[in-house]
Order: structure tokens, then C-alpha cells, then sequence
């Protein structure tokens, strides 16, 4: 039973770091590090990276999120092309560089997103003569791959945020990219395209002070910057590795009919309606941690590039991978922070032992279906709940509170779109629980303000008549004794030791940490009604068992995968519960001659008989008496 406020620190851990918008190819780099805000709060408001375990649930949930709204959205037919006559065939097209072509490199690295300045040899990066197309076997390591490291000098322009661009040519042996060089080239012969090598990143400041001292431990040229740049700033960032992937595809596209993501990279020509080599900048496996600023404690820039062929369906998986349409709605820090999640599924593909990266798979799609069908079965028990007897009431009202918290604290602490629509579906659920447990009206006579209707909530007669609520105002009354001391120690330690942005952000924080702390208390009225009432029938068995499975599974790689410590609390707090919910299973046995509150019991209706009627008296007794151990003085 992971507790909500588990799952929503887990979701919100990369607020207030740099945020990032790229994706990445594995290779060392030097040690430099980005400075942000964050790292000037103190250690106790820092939140951890996301683990593996919940990022790998979060990418399966969203391949189906994605792979659900293509097939809804699925496309319709093909636009005719304009150049081709109404309702003529459309010809398959061919690749215009036929396997083992010969063909010559050029790379070109200027701050001109247009390039044209092909007799300037210092914009000349890399030459290379006689490439075969589609060739495995040559290279420097018997792979078909080629590499050029230089470092260059860095022009002041994109020391101030300037953009410095790689411009590359593929034309076959012979032929030359220029096009003013009349003989030497041919547009057919010419395989051009352009990346911006540097990456544009958010450094987020977060404006924290201790409200009783005022003072703030950030370092002040943080501060300085964030006066003078805003609470946002935009830095070029730089990784000195790049793949320039060929892929080795001969495959006879249909111009129109190319299937996403991948007719964003096949260009045809316009003429001949053939298509050009797939040329894929790969930087899958780079990093975000490894993305340093350009600024002017940097005097040259290095950078590694590799020429490597690519097969047609590895090619597919990146483009896959870097596929953003079907987001297209959201916001840009939700793919920044995306980016930020897909580094934890790298360096769990590079650094995990295969075995277990398939166990966590495989687990992975089980904990999703657990979840599934324990929110089903919850939302089938109380829709169907007529009554309320042995069920905490105040509880359901408390859970509205806790998600209250949680949607505001998220909100204050700007975590991306998904968290925040998600987290507000839990909130509408708590709410819809509410108008199950208790009544629910609009009195139109005392209106607020004379103007709008008020809100009348009253406990049903189920919840009322029955000793539970008794039980509950009990369990929480013993409860509050606990409770208050600990909120107010841990508002005045938070208030004293943690900076905050201000008072509102005060009272979130602390009320959201004093939840994720001592949340787990409030699961404990259920267990001191089970007790009172010596019953758990009325309990949803089935949600709490598909709840406990997928604890049972947090637990296992709690400790296989680096985790926060509080989560593996969390998982452990909520298996102490849940194993006591069993012991009580176990010791208020089910009694099939108790009524239950469906007024019906699991023994065989008598005949209507005189000997019926004469043990009638006997038989209610039966039914409706405890057992003599059981008569104790509530």
C-alpha cells in the first residue's frame, strides 16, 4: 500500500535543478559540473534524483499512453502530392546512393545556420575520402567507423550565448559540396544537413530565506545573477561527443506514406521523387549530467565526432525515442524534465546486469496492472458500498486533505504538467469518496454572501446509528494526541533550520513533509475500528491485496535499486500495516451464521416448519450473540 505521499515526492525530485532539452552518445567527459540554485538550499529541502524503478514504470505507462493516442489519432489517407497528377499511382522511390557507393565527408563547423563559405579551411572540421555506403567491416576498429577529435578555438559570440553550428556534406567520390564549382557538383550526388552543436538550457533560481533571520545560504554571485537575469535564465551548454549515423536502408519509401516518426528524417527529391541517405545525428547515450556552460572560464571547445553505418530498425528505436508529437500539447519544461527521467533509464541500460533489467521489466508491467486493479476495485467498492458500518469516515475526509496538500505543494514547486493532471485526478476521486461516505447538499436558504448556495454535509444513518462512529472519533482522538506534538515540533524545526520562498511556501512544505513523515499514522483508525468491532469484512479486501503486492514488489527493489531512503521507510511502514490487517484477518475468523450488512448470512434458509418456528427464538440468538470470549466492555 504505497502511501500518495510516496508517490508524489518521487515525481517531484528535479524541481529547482537545470533544466535540460536534449538527448544523448555514451563517452566520457571532463569534470564540470553546472551550478544551480539548488545546490545553495539546505540538504533537507534537496530532493533525490528519480530512480530507476519508478522511471522505468513511467516510460512503460507512457509507451502506452503514446502507442493508445496514435491508434485513436490514427492518420487518415495521404495528402495527394501536388506535383503528381489527381488520382495517379504513386511509384515506390529508391535510395539515390545505391549500396557500396563510394562517397567523401565534409564537415563544416561555423556560427551561420546557412552555410556557404566552402573555401574557408578553418571552418573545415573533418575531411574524409572514399566512405562506403552501407560497408561494416572497415574502419579503425573493424566496425565501419571513423573518428575526429579537435578542440576549437570558442568566437565571442557564442561565449555570449551565441550558437555555433555543424554543417555536413555526404557527396559521392569525385563531387564536391560547393555548389558554385560548376562540374564538381551535383545536386543528386549531395547529401546535406545541420545541427546546432550547443544546447540551450533553463537554470531555474529559487529565492530562499530563513523567515525568522532573513539570511540565505546561497552564494551570492547566485544571488547577483538572479537580480540581474531573473528567476529564469538561458545558457548555452556544450557535450564534446556526437555520432553522425549513416543508415544502411534501401527500403522503397512511398513519398506521403512514410509512417511517423520516421518521415520527419527521409527527404525526397523534388524532381526525381527518389530520397536522399537518412543522415541521424546521434546523441542518444549523452547524458544530461555531462553538459557543461559556455562561459568565459573556457578558452577552447572539444569535440569528438563519430562516423558509424546505423541498421534500419536500431535507427527506428531512436527515432522512437526522440519522437515527441503525440506530447505536443505540453509545455516545454515537461520535455526538458522527461529528458532529466530518460538518464536514469540510461545509465540503468548501461550500468544494470541484463538478467535483472529484464526481471525489472517484467515487474515493472506487473506493478502497473497491480495498480490498475486496485484503483478499479476501489472505485467498485464504493459504488456499490450501501453501508458505512466499520469503515473510518474520517479517514476518507483526512485522504481529501492529504491530496489537497500534495496538488498545492507540487503546484508552488512548478513539477511538469503530468505529475500535476495526475496528482488532480487523485484529489477528484478523494472528493467523489466524499459524497459515498456522507450526505451531501446544497442549502439555497443560507447562502454565502447572499449569493452562493452552501455546502451542508451530514454523516449517513448507516455511519450514525452503528457504533463505528463512535470508534472513529475515539481512534482519532487518541490519534491527536500523537499527531500534535510531532506537527508542532516539525513546524518549528522547519521553520528554523529549512529557507523557504516565503510563509505560503512555509506552510506547504512543512504540511507536506509532516505527511510524508507521519502520514502513515493515519491508517491506524481502520485498524482500531477492526478491533472494536473484532470484524474486517467490511474492508476491500481485493484493493488492499493488489495494494500490498505492489509494496511487496517496491520492497524487493528498494533494495536492488538505489532508492531514498524515506521511500524505503515508506515501503516498510506500509507492510508493518498491512501484515497487521492480516493478523486481524486472521483472528476475527468469518462467521457464516453473522449477518452482515447486506442483512444475509452464509447459512441455508430454514423451512417454514412448526419445528422452524419452535427453534426460531434459539436460531436468532445464534445469529445475532458473540461468543462469550468475545463480550468484552467497549
Amino acid at each position: 500500500m504505497a502511501t500518495q505521499e510516496s508517490e508524489a515526492t518521487k515525481a517531484t525530485v528535479s524541481n529547482g535543478e537545470v533544466s535540460v532539452s536534449s538527448n544523448g552518445t555514451a563517452a566520457t567527459t571532463d569534470d564540470q559540473t553546472v551550478q544551480t540554485a539548488e545546490n545553495a538550499q539546505d540538504p533537507q529541502q534537496q530532493q533525490q534524483p528519480p530512480n530507476a524503478w519508478q522511471v522505468i514504470k513511467g516510460v512503460l505507462f507512457r509507451i502506452f499512453i503514446i502507442w493508445a493516442i496514435s491508434s485513436w489519432f490514427r492518420r487518415g489517407p495521404s495528402t495527394p502530392d501536388p506535383s503528381t497528377p489527381a488520382g495517379a499511382p504513386r511509384v515506390p522511390s529508391r535510395n539515390l546512393f545505391t549500396k557500396d557507393t563510394l562517397m567523401d565527408l565534409y564537415v563544416y563547423v561555423s556560427q551561420d545556420e546557412v552555410f556557404s563559405d566552402f573555401n574557408n579551411t578553418e571552418a573545415l572540421f573533418w575531411f574524409h575520402r572514399d566512405l562506403v555506403y552501407g560497408d561494416w567491416a572497415t574502419g579503425e576498429n573493424g566496425d565501419g567507423c571513423y573518428e575526429q577529435y579537435k578542440e576549437m578555438d570558442i568566437p565571442e559570440n557564442v561565449q555570449q550565448n551565441g550558437s555555433l553550428y555543424m554543417h555536413v556534406y555526404f557527396t559521392k567520390s569525385g563531387f564536391h559540396p560547393d555548389p558554385k564549382r560548376k562540374g564538381q557538383y551535383r545536386r543528386l550526388a549531395t547529401v546535406h544537413t545541420t545541427r546546432m552543436l550547443n544546447k540551450f538550457k533553463r537554470r531555474k533560481f529559487m529565492k530562499t530565506k530563513n523567515l525568522l533571520t532573513g539570511e540565505t545560504e546561497a552564494d551570492p554571485e547566485v544571488i547577483k545573477r538572479a537580480e540581474s537575469h531573473g528567476p529564469v535564465e538561458i545558457i548555452s551548454h556544450w557535450h564534446p561527443n556526437l555520432t553522425i549515423n549513416m543508415v544502411d536502408d534501401h527500403t522503397a519509401w512511398v513519398k506521403g506514406s512514410v509512417p511517423p516518426p520516421l518521415d520527419q528524417h527521409v527527404k525526397f527529391d523534388a524532381v526525381s521523387g527518389d530520397y536522399y541517405p537518412i543522415v541521424y545525428f546521434n546523441d542518444y547515450w549523452n547524458l544530461q549530467k555531462d553538459y557543461y556552460p559556455i562561459n568565459d572560464t573556457l578558452t577552447t571547445l572539444p569535440l569528438r565526432l563519430n562516423y558509424c553505418p546505423l541498421s534500419l530498425w536500431r535507427w527506428q528505436l531512436y527515432a522512437a525515442q526522440n519522437a515527441r508529437s503525440p506530447w505536443n500539447f505540453l509545455p516545454e519544461d515537461t520535455y526538458e524534465q522527461s529528458d532529466e527521467d530518460q538518464d536514469s533509464v540510461k545509465v540503468a541500460l548501461l550500468e544494470t546486469n541484463p538478467y535483472l533489467l529484464g526481471l525489472t521489466i517484467v515487474v515493472s508491467i506487473v506493478h502497473s496492472i497491480f495498480e490498475f486493479l486496485a484503483f478499479k476495485n476501489d472505485i467498485q467498492f464504493w459504488n456499490s458500498r450501501q453501508s458505512l458500518e466499520g469503515l473510518s469516515v474520517r479517514s476518507i475526509i483526512f485522504g481529501v486533505f492529504q491530496s489537497l496538500v500534495v496538488l498545492l505543494y507540487i503546484l508552488d514547486n512548478e513539477t511538469n504538467f503530468v505529475v500535476q493532471v495526475s496528482v488532480f485526478i487523485g484529489l477528484l476521486i478523494d472528493l467523489w469518496k466524499i459524497t459515498k461516505v456522507m450526505d451531501v447538499k446544497l442549502d439555497r436558504e443560507n447562502k454565502i454572501a447572499g449569493v452562493l448556495p452552501r455546502l451542508v454535509f451530514n454523516d449517513k444513518s448507516t455511519y450514525v446509528k452503528s457504533s463505528t462512529k463512535i470508534y472513529d472519533d475515539m481512534a482519532f482522538k487518541y490519534l491527536s494526541w500523537l499527531l500534535y506534538p510531532l506537527f508542532g515540533c516539525y513546524a518549528v524545526y522547519s521553520l528554523l533550520y529549512v529557507e523557504h520562498k516565503g510563509w505560503y511556501s512555509w506552510v506547504l512544505s512543512m504540511l507536506y513533509g509532516f505527511l510524508l513523515t507521519f502520514g502513515f499514522i493515519t491508517m491506524t483508525p481502520q485498524l482500531f475500528i477492526n478491533y472494536k468491532m473484532k470484524s474486517v469484512a467490511h474492508l476491500p479486501w481485493r484493493m488492499l491485496t493488489y495494494k500490498a503486492l505492489n509494496t511487496f514488489i517496491d520492497d524487493l527493489f528498494a533494495f536492488v535499486i538505489k532508492m531514498p531512503m524515506m521511500y524505503r521507510i515508506g515501503c516498510l511502514r506500509d507492510d508493518v500495516v498491512f501484515f497487521i490487517y492480516l493478523y486481524q484477518r486472521w483472528i476475527y475468523r468469518v462467521d457464516p451464521n453473522r449477518v452482515n450488512e447486506f442483512g444475509t448470512s452464509g447459512v441455508e434458509p430454514v423451512p417454514e416448519n412448526t419445528e422452524a418456528a419452535d427453534d426460531a427464538p434459539a436460531a436468532a440468538a445464534a445469529i445475532t450473540d458473540k461468543p462469550e470470549g468475545e463480550k468484552k466492555n467497549d
